[in-house]
């Protein structure tokens, strides 16, 4: 593995930093600032993703010839870090991170030529229909019937935890259509419009204050077969695809190593009950160094998929679990230590001072407005996208055979 960039590489890691210096502009970086969830708000992520698409920048991870970027993995790895280490908003991933690579993968041509130019410009926010209150990691045992009935499919049952269905505008789901043999064997992947008849969405306000992720209901809902991707009863096939995307698709080093300089900050300035601040705390120390050593390896571990994907090698489920374990714990222990360094001041409740448009002041610092929302949505890290009990089980298979 290479570890100096290139001077083609310097270049370009030069351009990505003009590019922010020029169009992340100080309302945009106000915002982002203000964000404690795993995503921007919709308002902030659509502004920031046009901003992308303007400048042919929006699908890094694309083909070239569906609208991405042409750039090489580095190049890649070099723009999310920059983009990390600069706070931009982070966009959702259901659209341009998971479907579009699955529409690109299994899409009909037609869905290609109708679904990929608006996914690339933002008119179509799309959000993910897995989960149920019945089935989460456990994703084979979902409920969800999909009933064919002449060319469309009538489908009823209920998504739970669905991320910002409240801003979409299009779902991608799955859907029982067949019964018997193996659970995973009867399921099918459907693209919806959320302004379908019989589909409600449903607010879950999260313990941070938040409204992230929604129910959505679906009640004698008539999907057209048109809008099936892949083949009938395949779609466990292109969710496994899908969630190679999910859980190893993005580059988190950057975003890690900016919150780790905020924790720096704060432990260096808040005094605590002895008079002392805790970077003044050896005991505390030895955690931050020790977490430092986990983001470090978060970094490595990137650079060592950049340069398996540049040999042409797939991220795969084994490197994406990796990613996927090591990414959640370092940013549940980020968010702890964040917590404790502020002190008494992280007990307050600043929701009101919280996201696009919040009319608030904020309780101390500007630094002390978002660590409490964030640990408090970081608790489900290690949850969503499959828990981590689900990726020791994955490695187990796939690294040790077992």
């Amino acid at each position: 593995m290479e570890v100096r960039l290139s001077e083609q590489e310097l270049v370009f890691e030069r351009e990505i930093r003009d590019f922010l210096d020029a169009r992340f502009t100080p309302d945009i970086r106000a915002a982002a600032a203000r964000q404690a969830g795993v995503f921007a708000e919709g308002e902030l992520a659509l502004r920031w993703h046009r901003i992308l698409y303007d400048q042919g920048w929006i699908a890094p991870t694309w083909p070239e010839e569906y609208g991405g970027t042409g750039w090489s993995p580095m190049q890649r790895y070099i723009f999310d870090r920059e983009c990390g280490l600069a706070g931009t908003p982070s966009l959702p991933a259901m659209g341009l991170q998971m479907c579009g690579p699955a529409i690109i993968a299994y899409g009909t041509q037609a869905q290609k030529d109708f679904f990929l130019p608006r996914l690339l410009s933002g008119e179509h926010y799309w959000c993910q229909g897995f989960s149920e209150p019945g089935a989460g990691s456990d994703l084979a045992s979902l409920g969800m019937r999909a009933v064919r009935d002449g060319d469309a499919y009538v489908v009823n049952g209920t998504k739970i935890w669905t991320t910002h269905a409240h801003h979409a505008n299009w779902i991608f789901l799955l859907a029982r259509t067949g019964g018997g043999g193996k659970p995973q064997a009867g399921i099918t992947f459907l693209l919806a419009p959320l302004d379908t008849r019989g589909i409600v969405i449903s607010p879950i306000i999260s313990m941070s204050g938040e409204h992230e992720v929604n129910s959505v209901f679906f009640d004698d809902v008539r999907i057209p077969a048109s809008n099936r991707l892949g083949e009938e009863n395949d779609g466990w096939t292109i969710a496994k695809y899908l969630l190679q995307f999910e859980r190893g698709g993005g580059m988190a080093s950057g975003r890690l190593t900016a919150s780790l300089g905020r924790l720096h900050e704060i432990a260096r300035q808040e005094v605590g009950d002895l008079g002392r601040t805790l970077w003044e705390d050896p005991t505390f120390r030895i955690r931050i160094a020790k977490l430092e050593t986990e983001i470090l390896a978060v970094d490595w571990t990137e650079r060592r998929t950049v340069t398996s994907q540049a040999a042409g090698s797939a991220v795969g489920d084994k490197m994406a679990s990796i990613l996927k374990l090591a990414v959640s714990e370092a940013t549940q222990e980020l968010s702890e230590l964040l917590m404790e360094a502020l002190g008494p001041v992280a007990w307050a409740d600043q929701c009101n001072a919280l996201g696009v448009g919040a009319n608030a002041d904020g309780i101390g610092p500007d630094y002390a407005i978002v660590p409490t929302a964030s640990y408090l949505n970081a608790r489900a890290a290690t949850i969503f996208g499959g828990s981590s009990e689900i990726q020791r089980n994955i490695l187990a298979r796939t690294v040790l055979g077992l």
